[in-house]
């Protein structure tokens, strides 16, 4: 009991000359939690399946940053943007959504660069044959063509207009089944529901239950550009720029190679 007694009381005899002279008691550090932060991409269908493996090879480096994906038709991700919904970068199919958010002054100036290049092919079930090119669907066994709604869907305007430059627009628009999106185009195809469509060429490459059966000349219809950019009214702008550059570098090429994208 004396010999407890006698260590508490050089316990108390130390701790006091420490502060006599000016030094601190020892405690041990807080653990500060690394914050983290989110931001949103809204982005093109088509671009889902190589956003997907790009975004663990990104938050290995940057295990902070959650990405979270807004897929949809570029038409109405752009709509959804200048209605006020949260999104942080903005990756369309086409320039012409883009060009809008630009001109209503809602991207941050300079971060709009082109991330990839695509193209379009006219597809059918597997089971499919006698189709070999666009002219062909004017046949009476296809019944239905599958196709985007141009209004939003950017691979739906491209392919409207190689329609009309072929002459063909007139005679097969009643056969449209209009779809919201590029993989709902694909999905009718696989379906059955359509006997072809019309999609990009890195959707076609995403199924095993279509073919390709012939890729439209780049003449016939705009570029098919994919422009991204930072929304200037994103809470998190320095890191939504860090993962605009991630895109536009080595890692995040070869993976949208992968997937059948034209790097630039």
């Amino acid at each position: 009991m004396k010999r407890r007694q006698i260590f508490g009381f050089l316990g108390i005899a130390v701790a006091g000359l420490l502060l006599a002279i000016g030094l601190p008691l020892v405690t041990p550090s807080p653990v500060i939690a690394q914050s983290s932060t989110n931001i949103t991409v809204s982005a093109a269908s088509s671009l889902k399946d190589a956003l997907e493996e790009i975004k663990p090879l990104y938050q290995q480096s940057k295990s902070n940053i959650n990405i979270n994906y807004n897929f949809g038709a570029s038409g109405a991700l752009q709509q959804q943007i200048e209605q006020g919904a949260p999104a942080d970068i903005f990756i369309s199919a086409g320039k012409k959504q883009v060009d809008a958010l630009e001109q209503k002054g809602l991207l941050l100036s300079g971060s709009r660069t082109n991330l990839a290049n695509n193209s379009l092919v006219l597809i059918v079930a597997q089971d499919v044959v006698g189709i070999t090119s666009f002219a062909n669907l004017t046949d009476s066994k296809i019944k239905k063509i599958a196709i985007g709604e141009p209004r939003s869907v950017p691979a739906g305007q491209y392919g409207e207009e190689v329609l009309k430059n072929l002459k063909l627009y007139d005679q097969l628009k009643s056969k449209f089944v209009f779809g919201n999106n590029v993989r709902q185009v694909l999905a009718a195809v696989e379906s059955g529901n359509a006997q072809a469509g019309i999609v990009y060429a890195t959707d076609a490459k995403t199924s095993n239950k279509v073919k390709v059966v012939v890729t439209a000349n780049e003449k016939l219809h705009s570029p098919i550009v994919y422009p991204v950019a930072v929304i200037k009214g994103s809470k998190n702008i320095s890191a939504a720029k860090q993962f605009v550059q991630f895109l536009s570098g080595s890692q995040a090429k070869t993976v949208l190679r992968k997937y059948g994208f034209i790097v630039p």
